[in-house]
C-alpha cells in the first residue's frame, strides 16, 4: 500500500502558487545567480516526523526554493521514516525525500531494510548535515550502552533506519535486540513514553537539539548516554559511514558533552526529476544558508564539500550541473 503523507498547508499554498505563477519571482533569491531556465515545477518533498529536524528543516528548505526564482515549487511533507521515504519515490508519491546515508547505501544495494528488494532509480542531491544517534533517557542510572541490558529501550518507528542505529551500536557492546526489550515508536511517542515512564531509554537519530528531545526536557531531567572512544573506533570500523560527533553540553542542559556517532542526513530524488528542476532546487540549498541562515540552525552546518561527498549513490546530473559550476566533480552514474 502506498505510504500516505499530510502536507503543511502554508506551504502548499506556496507550491500551488508558483505552478501558476510561473516565471514570477519571491524576491529571495541570491543576487548573482541567473534563475534556471526550465519551467517551474512542483516537487513533493517528504521530509519525517513532525516532532524531528527533517520536517522543521524540510518546510524552511521548501519555502525559500518555492519563493525564490529557482523554477521549482516545493510542497513539504509529513514522512515515517527513511525507509518509508525512500518508498514513496519508488511508489511515485514523492520526487524528493530525506534519507539517512546508510538507509540510501542499503536502498541502492538491496541489503537490510531493503533485503532482496533494491530500488536503484533515485540519485543525490547533497548531503546536509550529521544526524546525532541520540540515546535519552530519564534514569541517571543509566549511564553507558551496556546499561541498556534488561531495559526497555524505544528503537525507533518501524520502517525508520533508527532500528538499524540501534542495532548496530548495540552490536558494539556486543548486545542485541535479544538483550533488551525493544519498542517501535516515533521520536514524539518516545518522548512522551519516557515522559510517562513506560520505556527506560530511546534511540533518537536526528540532527540535535531535536524538537522531541528538547520539549521532554521541559518537563523532566534529561540525560544522553556516551559512548567511549574504543568503542566508537569499534563501530566506524565495522560500519564506515557511521562518523564519530560530539553533542555539546549546552545542546539539552547535560552536565557534559555527550560522545555518540552520527550518519549523513541526504536529500535524494527520483531521477525522473527534470535536470533543470533539480539544478534549481540544489541552488536554493546553497543560496538559502547565505541568505536565509536565520530560519534555522542546520543552514550552519550545510558544507559544499561534504554536501558532495556522496560515494554510495550517484548525483543527479541537476545537482552535478550546479556543483560543476563549484568546480567540484560528483559521479553520476
Amino acid at each position: 500500500m502506498k505510504k500516505k503523507f499530510s502536507a503543511l498547508l502554508a506551504v502548499a499554498f506556496s507550491g500551488v502558487l508558483a505552478m501558476g505563477l510561473a516565471g514570477c519571482s519571491g524576491g529571495t533569491a541570491s543576487e548573482g545567480g541567473d534563475a534556471p531556465a526550465a519551467s517551474n515545477s512542483n516537487l513533493r518533498f517528504v521530509t519525517g516526523g513532525e516532532s524531528g529536524t527533517y520536517y522543521a528543516y524540510g518546510n524552511v528548505l521548501g519555502q525559500y526554493a518555492t519563493n525564490g526564482d529557482y523554477g521549482v515549487g516545493v510542497t513539504a511533507l509529513s514522512g515515517n521514516g527513511s525507509q518509508a521515504n525512500v518508498q514513496a519515490l519508488q511508489d511515485g508519491d514523492a520526487d524528493i525525500a530525506f534519507c539517512q546515508a546508510d538507509v540510501l547505501a542499503y536502498a541502492h544495494d538491496g541489503t537490510n531494510l531493503f533485503e532482496g528488494a533494491g530500488y536503484e532509480d533515485f540519485s543525490v542531491v547533497a548531503d546536509l548535515y550529521q544526524e546525532q544517534v541520540q540515546i535519552v533517557t530519564c534514569d541517571p542510572n543509566i549511564k553507558t550502552v551496556a546499561d541498556l541490558a534488561g531495559k526497555t529501550v524505544s528503537v525507533g518507528a518501524a520502517g525508520s533506519g533508527v532500528y538499524f542505529n540501534a542495532v548496530d551500536v548495540l552490536g558494539a557492546y556486543d548486545l542485541t535486540m535479544d538483550d533488551i526489550s525493544p519498542v517501535y515508536q516515533s521520536f514524539a511517542d518516545s518522548a512522551d513514553s519516557l515522559k510517562d515512564e513506560k520505556i527506560d531509554a530511546a534511540f533518537i537519530v536526528a540532527g540535535a537539539p531535536t524538537t522531541a528531545v528538547t520539549d521532554l526536557a521541559t518537563t523532566k531531567a534529561v540525560y544522553l548516554v556516551s559512548m567511549d572512544d574504543a568503542h566508537v573506533e569499534k563501530l566506524m570500523a565495522e560500519s564506515p559511514y557511521y562518523s564519530k560527533s560530539i553533542i555539546p553540553a549546552d545542546t539539552y542542559g547535560t552536565e557534559g558533552p555527550v560522545t555518540t556517532v552520527s550518519v549523513g542526513a541526504v536529500i535524494i530524488v527520483n531521477n525522473s526529476v527534470p535536470e533543470e528542476a533539480v539544478y534549481g532546487f540544489t541552488k536554493s540549498l546553497f543560496d538559502g544558508a547565505q541568505n536565509n541562515a536565520d530560519a534555522h540552525a542546520k543552514y550552519g552546518e550545510l558544507d559544499i564539500t561534504e554536501a558532495s561527498s556522496v560515494t554510495t549513490v550517484p548525483y543527479h546530473p541537476g545537482a552535478a550541473k550546479y556543483y560543476a559550476e563549484e568546480n567540484i566533480t560528483v559521479p553520476t552514474e
